[in-house]
């Protein structure tokens, strides 16, 4: 008896193209719900950028809020010095990590954001340095941020504001290791900035615990000051005596071409700093802001 020949299936296959471009979706979808690491492509946003370490990645600033470097007065040690450190760098030479320590307000900050706008407008030939601004709190994650700096290919300038450590705060273990230590070390393409309102960005109180709890106090205290000895450039920022502060309010009400009488526009402006009880760069641009409002006048920096 002869068998019975199996019958066909009649569901059509579906193409093999299909499979795919399903496929091909998912991973658009998982792309756009965790994008790549950053790249050098990350720097091409412009000049200016924070570390965003949640996400290892760089937000870029189309506007950065500074002060021209020719109204900084009262800072041409300062000026000088950081700016050739930073055409140094800029150009590929050695160039040194910077603390900037001093007073508050006294244009520590101003002074970097400044310094990196002028040397860039110098370069009309190469790449543009780009300056990095990691957050005090993101110290730790240093480390990635580096090795994001080391692949990019561009000069680097990472800067953190206001940067001291309290009590049992370990950061500056990590900010020590990465600035000179470690087997790595410092990417030939960055330098690090910051600025403190101490000298070893360290609490009084902290030294003092050290001391009273080491066995070895004098050993102990070392290794925290030694923090500080990582920065080849110490840039020292001081309360200024009442002639840089007319300088300073005077550049800014030229600058800005406020219209007031010099007589009357110094009057106010020593009127103010004895209000809020000191005379820094700080409190002259705060007098500059508010008298502006009151001349129903607009300033653009």
């Amino acid at each position: 008896m002869a068998k019975k020949k199996p019958k066909r299936s009649t569901r059509k296959k579906a193409p093999a193209s299909s499979d795919s471009a399903v496929l091909a979706r998912v991973a658009e979808a998982l792309e756009r719900l965790a994008p790549p690491p950053q790249s050098a492509a990350g720097f091409a946003g412009g000049d200016a950028f924070v570390w965003q370490a949640e996400r290892d990645g760089l937000h870029a600033v189309p506007r950065v809020n500074r002060v021209p470097l020719q109204l900084l007065k009262g800072l041409e040690h300062q000026v000088e010095m950081l700016l050739n450190n930073t055409r140094n760098h800029a150009d590929g030479l050695p160039a040194n990590n910077a603390l900037l320590w001093g007073a508050r307000g006294t244009g520590k900050s101003s002074l970097v954001k400044a310094v990196h706008a002028a040397v860039n407008a110098e370069r009309k030939k190469g790449p543009r340095l780009a300056l990095i601004e990691i957050h005090r709190e993101d110290i730790p994650t240093l480390p990635r941020l580096l090795n994001l700096v080391r692949g990019s290919g561009r000069q680097c300038v990472l800067f953190c504001d206001d940067l001291s450590f309290e009590g049992e705060d370990i950061g500056y273990k990590a900010l020590k290791a990465v600035l000179e230590g470690g087997l790595e070390g410092r990417p030939p393409n960055a330098v690090f900035y910051a600025t403190s309102n101490r000298r070893h960005m360290l609490a009084r109180d902290m030294i003092e615990n050290e001391r009273a709890t080491a066995i070895h106090g004098g050993e102990a205290i070392e290794e925290k000051v030694s923090l500080s000895d990582r920065f080849g450039l110490w840039l020292g920022f001081h309360h200024i005596d009442q002639d840089t502060f007319y300088a300073i309010v005077d550049g800014y009400a030229s600058a800005f071409k406020l219209p007031i009488a010099e007589d009357e526009l110094r009057a106010k402006a020593i009127e103010w700093s004895m209000t809020r009880g000191s005379r820094s760069g700080r409190v002259a641009w705060q007098f500059i802001q508010h008298l502006a409002g009151e001349l129903r006048m607009k300033i653009v920096l």
